[in-house]
């Protein structure tokens, strides 16, 4: 069998835990973070895992992944 390519974007967005969660970075961090109030920047620095549903659809386009 030959091997299956893993998803350029996903590899780049996502990462998966020893326990096979998937953590992505929270959105929202590029621009406009004047407006914003510090301890809402704060909370933009933390990783958010992604639920069941999502995790396995991102877990099929990184086969190797964990």
């Amino acid at each position: 069998m030959p091997k299956i390519k893993t998803h350029s974007g996903s590899k780049k967005r996502f990462r998966v835990t020893a326990g096979g969660q998937v953590m992505h970075q929270t959105q929202g961090r590029r621009h406009l973070l004047i407006g914003m109030s510090a301890k809402r920047r704060r909370r933009f620095r933390q990783d958010n895992m992604l639920n069941k549903k999502q995790s396995k659809a991102i877990r099929t386009l990184m086969p190797y992944a964990g």
